[in-house]
C-alpha cells in the first residue's frame, strides 16, 4: 500500500511554498532543542550504533544534519522530492544522504533495506499527520527497515496536544503564519491515540523498550514571548523478542 496521491501532493505543495530561512517551519527549531534531547534518551539504548541512521520524514534536512554530526552513515528520507531539494540545497557539503521515500510503500521499503540492511530510524511527528488508512503500512516500514538488529525512536503529538493546536487554529486573528500553510495544504494533524502507537507498533513486529513525555518545542511564539510547545511522547522500539509494551 501507497500513501494517497491527495497526501503526497499536500506535502509536495507545502515544501514547493516553504521557505528556506531558518526557523521559517512550525516544527523546524534548533537540533538543539528538539533531536538532541531525543538523542540523549534514544543513544544509550543503541546496541549497534554502527548501523545507518534514517531520518524518517526528514524535511529539509535541519535534524538529519545534526544526526551526521554524530553517526557515520546517516540518510534522510522523505515522501516529498520537494523536501529534499530543501535538505540538499542547506547541505552542500554532503553531511548526510538524501532519499525518496514512501515508507507505507512495501515495495520501496524492502528496497531500501536490501540495499542498507538493517538501520537505527529517528522519526519525529510523522505518524499523526498520515492519513488513518496508512497509519499501520508505514508503521509496517518502520518495522522492515529497523530488521533485526535496529531501534526505532518515535515522537509524537500527545493527545493533549490536541487542544493546544485547536486554540491556534481557531485564534480570532486567524492561525499563526507557521501554521497557516499547514492547514491550507490540508495536513492538519489527525488524532492518534497514545495507546494506539504501541497497537500499531506490536502489530508490525515491534515492543517498546522505554517511552516518556517531553515537550515538543516549534518554532512559533505566542503573545506574551513564550515559545509554543507541544505536548508530546516519545517511544523507543525494537524487533520483538517475546512480550510487548504498554503506556501508561
Amino acid at each position: 500500500m501507497s500513501v494517497t496521491s491527495r497526501y503526497r501532493e499536500s506535502w509536495e505543495g507545502f515544501w514547493r511554498e516553504a521557505s528556506d530561512e531558518p526557523g521559517a517551519v512550525l516544527w523546524d527549531a534548533q537540533p538543539m532543542l528538539t533531536v538532541g534531547p531525543h538523542l540523549a534518551l534514544f543513544e544509550p539504548q543503541l546496541t549497534d550504533p554502527g548501523l545507518p541512521m534514517l531520518d524518517l520524514g526528514c524535511g529539509n534536512g535541519t535534524q538529519t544534519r545534526f544526526l551526521a554530526d554524530r553517526f557515520p552513515h546517516v540518510i534522510g528520507v522523505d515522501l516529498a522530492a520537494a523536501a529534499l531539494d530543501h535538505a540538499r540545497a542547506s547541505d552542500p557539503a554532503g553531511q548526510a544522504a538524501y532519499r525518496l521515500l514512501d515508507a507505507a510503500d512495501k515495495t520501496e521499503v524492502d528496497t531500501l533495506h536490501a540495499e542498507l540492511g538493517d538501520a537505527n530510524v529517528y522519526m519525529r511527528g510523522v505518524l499523526h499527520q498520515v492519513e488513518p488508512d496508512s497509519r499501520q503500512p508505514l508503521v509496517d516500514g518502520l518495522a522492515a527497515l529497523v530488521g533485526e538488529r535496529g531501534l526505532a525512536f518515535l515522537v509524537e503529538l500527545a493527545e493533549t496536544a490536541g487542544p493546544v493546536l485547536r486554540g491556534l487554529a481557531q485564534d480570532p486573528g486567524g492561525p499563526p503564519s507557521k501554521l497557516e500553510p499547514i492547514l491550507r495544504h490540508g495536513i492538519a494533524p489527525g488524532a492518534v491515540g497514545d495507546a494506539e502507537m504501541v497497537d500499531h507498533l506490536r502489530a508490525a513486529g515491534l515492543t517498546v523498550l522505554a517511552h516518556g513525555e517531553l515537550p515538543l518545542l516549534t518554532t512559533e511564539f505566542a503573545a506574551d514571548g513564550t515559545r509554543v510547545a507541544l505536548p508530546s511522547r516519545w517511544l523507543v522500539a525494537g524487533p520483538s523478542r517475546g512480550g510487548g509494551g504498554r503506556l501508561s
